[in-house]
Formats: C-alpha cells, structure tokens, sequence
C-alpha cells in the first residue's frame, strides 16, 4: 500500500511537471504581428530564423562598432564570418552559407551573395530580390544574335589537321558575357524556410495545408488564379497565424 502511494505521488508530480513545462512553451509563443521585432544577429540556418535564436552582435568578432548603422553591411564584406558558439569556442563560417541576419528587427534573407529584406512575414513569407543572370553569346554576327562565329579556331574546319588560319587572331564578331539584373518575387513558409520562386505552382503548393481555401482556390479559373496568388497568401496567413518564441 504504501509503495502504490508512493507511485501515484510520483506519477502526479510528473504529470504536473509536464503540465508546467507546457504551459511554459505556450507562455513563450506569441502571435506574429506586423509590431513584431525579431532578435538582431545572423542566421547560420532558417532553425535559428524559426526559434528567434540567432548569433548575436555580442558575439560576433569583428572590428566593426556594434551600434554602426552599419555593421552587417561592413561584416558581410569579408568571405568568412568569425564568432563564438554556446560553448565559448571560436568558429568561422563562409559568408555564403549564412541563410541571413536580423536588423532593427526585420528579417533579411540572402541570395547571390547579397541580402533582400522580408517585407512579408507569416506562415507563408514573401520578398523580391534582385537577380543577376548571366548570357554569353557572339555580336555583330551575320549568323544571327547567338550563333557561332564562324572564325572562330574552334569553328575553323581545317585547324585539326594542322593547316594555317588566317583568322585565327582576329574576328569580326565579338563574344561578350551580358549580365542583366532582373527583380523577382520569392516565397517560403516558416516551416522548413526552402526558398520558391512565387508563382502559381508555389502559390498551390503551400496553401495546400489549408483544404478549404485550396479547394476555394483550385475553382478559380487560370488567369483569376494568377491575379489572386498574393491574395490567397494572405488569407492563408490570416487563417493559420504565425507563432514565434518572445525575446528574452
């Protein structure tokens, strides 16, 4: 009798334990609104963007004054970002693999070694970023915008076996790398953070969760759908909030 005492004694201040452990976790969850201010540091990974625990400022080595209104523009000129981790001990990370930073309290996500900032933030987050694609191609060609130059040595049909080019040194037509700058819109949901270019598929995909409002969505017809992607994202966000530990 009395060990079966002893055992509902423990049993109940386990459970009461676990009671006040979660009462605890919901306590330090909070609704995201457009008032709320994220921890200032870099993001190693999307985790970190996730649980509001990024590498802080304090930790950071680096020779920049931490108030400087521009210290992340200063730190992320070096290719290697140094600082200390929860143990003390001094880490290094190549600046391309930082996922972002947070100042002021607003989220910056990087892409092609240069930093957007999330102008959308909620289950489903939203930003435009500027992207630099790349084009190689021959100019002034009579062949046509992007054909080969027929001067060129690799193009000479003779050159195999050892006969002179005569335009081996000089064409006509230019090759040129073209790099051209385009704005683009971009999606994540807070879950996972995987980076979507936004547009219907995206738009499809990550409402799907909700059942109703997909289905509401999937009737629209094409074009309505393509007009009312953003639409359909706010509503989702509106439907499932987002909840995000409160600074300590």
């Amino acid at each position: 009798m009395k060990y079966r005492i002893l055992f509902l004694l423990a049993i109940s201040f386990f459970s009461g334990s676990l009671i006040a452990q979660e009462g605890k976790q919901i306590r330090e969850m909070v609704k995201f609104t457009p008032d709320f201010k994220f921890k200032d540091g870099i993001y190693l990974n999307f985790d970190q963007v996730r649980q509001n625990d990024p590498i802080p400022k304090s930790k950071i080595l680096t020779s920049t004054d931490y108030n400087d209104k521009d210290f992340f523009r200063n730190l992320f000129e070096s290719d290697k970002i140094y600082f200390y981790d929860e143990m003390g001990i001094r880490q290094e990370i190549e600046k391309s693999s930082v996922w972002g930073y947070s100042r002021n309290g607003v989220i910056y996500v990087q892409m092609q070694n240069n930093f957007s900032r999330v102008t959308f933030v909620g289950s489903i987050c939203h930003f435009v970023a500027d992207i630099v694609t790349y084009d190689s191609r021959y100019y002034n060609s009579p062949y046509g915008y992007g054909f080969y130059d027929p001067y060129s040595y690799y193009y000479y049909p003779y050159s195999y076996y050892g006969y002179y080019n005569p335009y081996s040194y000089y064409s006509p037509y230019y090759r040129n790398n073209m790099t051209r700058s385009d704005v683009k819109q971009f999606v994540f949901n807070f879950e996972d953070g995987k980076l979507m270019d936004f547009d219907l598929e995206s738009t499809e995909l990550l409402i799907m969760k909700d059942e109703q409002l997909y289905e509401e969505f999937m009737r629209l017809p094409r074009k309505k759908k393509k007009d009312l992607m953003f639409v359909y994202i706010r509503k989702y966000n509106e439907r499932n909030p987002l909840y995000i530990p409160v600074n300590q």
